[in-house]
């Protein structure tokens, strides 16, 4: 299954997102995303998602990272791309609850398994 996931920057600090208690992996941390759709590009996936999940459009900047990642039910090829807010504020459509952090911070938010990977670089590359 391909994933998608936004790194969106406002200056030094990243957005995060608090899954719904209701859903697999709830009240986990995760970047905000989704599933990419048959006739949509990444891109494009990202976009609506953001929209959909935040009631922000964005600018989709450069693919990142990709990791791939098994959960004892499915396998997911997670794309990473860097990002920024064109339009919008962000609004917890869709989350328990949404987050602005820096990168000192994201030890103290429990992520999704999928997101170990990025973290552990995000906090390498801060170092």
């Amino acid at each position: 299954m391909d994933v998608v996931a936004a790194l969106i920057w406002d200056n030094d600090k990243l957005l995060i997102c608090q899954r719904p208690p209701n859903k697999t992996l709830g009240l986990l941390w995760e970047f905000v995303g989704g599933k990419v759709e048959s006739n949509e590009s990444k891109e494009e996936a990202l976009f609506r998602e953001c929209k959909e999940e935040l009631g922000v459009e964005l600018t989709v900047g450069d693919q990142c990272m990709n990791i791939i990642h098994d959960y004892p039910d499915f396998t997911i090829s997670l794309y990473l791309f860097n990002a920024v807010i064109a339009k919008g504020f962000p609004q917890s459509l869709e989350h328990n609850d949404v987050r602005w952090i820096t990168i000192d911070e994201i030890s103290q938010y429990e992520f999704c398994p999928a997101d170990e990977k990025i973290i552990k670089e995000l906090v390498k590359v801060k170092q």
